[in-house]
Parts: structure tokens; sequence; C-alpha cells
């Protein structure tokens, strides 16, 4: 597509012999012998360049030049005038014209001028297409990653998911026992303000918490009635199993804390380490309440599930002992529970 540029001088020679010669060149030319014409033409076609003069009846170029740069910002312009003032010319320059010539000129210098401006703004729209191409690619080439972090995340879960229904499966009385902590802990979580990523991590470990209980005998596990201090010392060990099973895993390494400590308690007593207060996990004390919560509203072979209102009085009981009470108060203002 060749470049259409608008020449605008009162006199009509200078038009003549300007769009001659660039005609020459290969340029299409429109003519205007004032200011207030050349806008008609500015409105009707697109122009690559404008070369006006400065002093002009009706509307002069400084005129011109703001109200052609008022519409496009990016046109050229270059402003040719007898009248060499400084003060013109840093106007003229100021509003945004390419450049500023001095009448005599010789048109092998315009000519030149025209030549540098238009390949300026070919080489700046080069560079701004390929800009665009490469925000377009780096918005494909981000999308197919965050589609394929979907899928391994998707892929991820899914193997977790089978994971803790093997954990459960080792105990038929608690089978969803995994999923129902899990889904109670996220709730705890997301009202504590928990970003993606940390939700996303305490949902796998929330998942494992239990694993340790695949390294347990089933005897144990399922052994009904009341167990006995060596058989109750035996199944302590399953948050040590649990980390030893994942800590070769890369993946795992973050989830670690949560499985070895949801059975702490807030006063210290619990197990394995006897962390009190803050120093358990905070992922950790969440999970601690669900994972009480289910095992009393539970069958289990050691003992009978308990209704809803003597849990929750259960759980009331244990606050400031065995649970956070901070989050121990989410889960039952919020009725955190009503999955």
């Amino acid at each position: 597509m060749e470049d259409r540029i608008l020449i605008v001088d009162d006199e009509e020679l200078i038009c003549r012999l300007l769009a001659q010669r660039l005609t020459g060149e290969g340029y299409s030319c429109v003519t205007a012998n004032n200011g207030r014409e050349a806008l008609t033409h500015f409105y009707k076609n697109a122009f690559s360049l404008i070369i006006s003069d400065i002093k002009m009846p009706e509307l002069d170029g400084i005129e011109l030049l703001k109200k052609v740069k008022g519409l496009n910002p990016n046109m050229l312009v270059i402003m040719v005038t007898a009248y060499p003032e400084i003060d013109m010319a840093v106007e003229a320059m100021r509003l945004g014209a390419y450049d500023f010539i001095i009448k005599p000129a010789d048109l092998d210098l315009i000519v030149l001028s025209v030549k540098k401006a238009l390949e300026k703004k070919r080489l700046e729209e080069e560079l701004e297409a390929y800009h665009k191409n490469l925000e377009r690619l780096v918005e494909e080439r981000t999308a197919k990653l965050q589609n394929a972090y979907r899928v391994l995340k998707k892929a991820h879960l899914d193997s977790v998911k089978v994971l803790a229904e093997a954990i459960d499966a080792k105990d038929p009385y608690t089978r969803g026992h995994s999923d129902r902590v899990r889904r109670m802990s996220l709730r705890i979580a997301a009202r504590l303000g928990f970003n993606e990523e940390k939700l996303e991590s305490l949902e796998y470990g929330a998942l494992l918490h239990d694993i340790g209980k695949i390294g347990i005998k089933d005897e144990i596990l399922q052994k009904p009635g009341v167990l006995n201090a060596g058989e109750y010392q035996y199944i302590q060990e399953h948050p040590l199993i649990g980390v030893k099973i994942v800590e070769g895993i890369d993946f795992f390494k973050d989830k670690i804390p949560m499985i070895r400590h949801h059975h702490e308690r807030f006063d210290g007593k619990g197990y394995p380490d006897g962390l009190a207060g803050d120093a358990i996990p905070l992922e950790a004390r969440i999970i601690t309440v669900p994972d009480a919560f289910d095992a009393m509203t539970s069958v289990r072979p050691h003992s009978p599930s308990k209704a809803l209102q003597d849990v929750l009085l259960e759980l009331e009981r244990g606050k400031r002992t065995q649970f956070d009470p901070k989050i121990l108060g989410i889960f039952l203002r919020d009725k955190v529970y009503k999955l």
C-alpha cells in the first residue's frame, strides 16, 4: 500500500512542485491551500504524513498541527516555513512535529525528511506488530502452561484421593473420613484468608493426614472395644509412620508438618512431639478440629458415634486444651461441620 501525503501551503506553486517530486518518488499526494481545507481532506482520507506551511490564512500550520495531533497523536507532520523564528520552531516540536524545515528549502531535503519519517513510522509499526505477536505468543504459551498445570494438579489430586481412599479402606468404619476432613479444613482455612497456594497444600495434607495408618495392623485398627495402653501407644505411631512414607517425595515435603502434627494438642499434651500453641503448624491445628469432630460422629470399633450436640459440647470443652480456640471458634460459629 503506497503512502499518501497531504501537502498544505497557501502558495499553489510550492504545492504543485512538492506534489510532482513526491509523486515521482512513488507517493500519492493530495494538496490543500490552507489549514481548514487540509482538515477537510484529513477527515475524509487516511494519510501517512502531512507537510504543512506555518503562515497561512484561515487556519495556520500551528493550529492545524494541534488539531491533527488531537485526532491522531501518531500522525507524522513536517513543518515548513519562510519565517525561521526559534519560538515557533520550539512550539512546533513541542506539539509533536517530526521536522521543522526553513524555506527556501531544497526539494531533496524535504524528500529526505519524508523518507526518514516514513521509515521511522514503518519500523515503529513493525516493532508494535512484533510486540503484539510476542504478547499473543506469550498469552498462548501461558494458557497452555496453565492448562497443563490444571491437568497435572487434577491428576495429583486424583492420585492423592485414591491414596486417601486406600487409607480409609484400612478401617471400614471411617470410610470417607479423609475427604470429610479435607472439606471442613478448607472451609476453615478460607475463613482465615488462605491464598490459593496454601489452600491447595492444605487440601493434600488433609487428605493424607492419616496415611500412616497404612502401617498399622488391621487387628488393632478394627479391634472392637477399648484399646489397652500398648495398643493405644502403637496407634499413636501413625503420624511418624506417615512421615516416613512421604518424606522421600518432593511433592509432599510441605505436607509433612500436617501429617506429623495433626494429633498435637494446644496445651502441649498431644503427640508425637508435645508441641503447644502456635508452635504447632497452623495447618495441623486446622486439621485437628475436623479430624476430632468426624471421629466422634462416626461409628468406630472401640467407640460408638455420639449425637451432634454432645460432640459440639465435647469440642467446646476442648477449647484451649486440645484445640486452638480461634480455629474452634470458626468451626462452631460458622457451622463448618455442615457438609
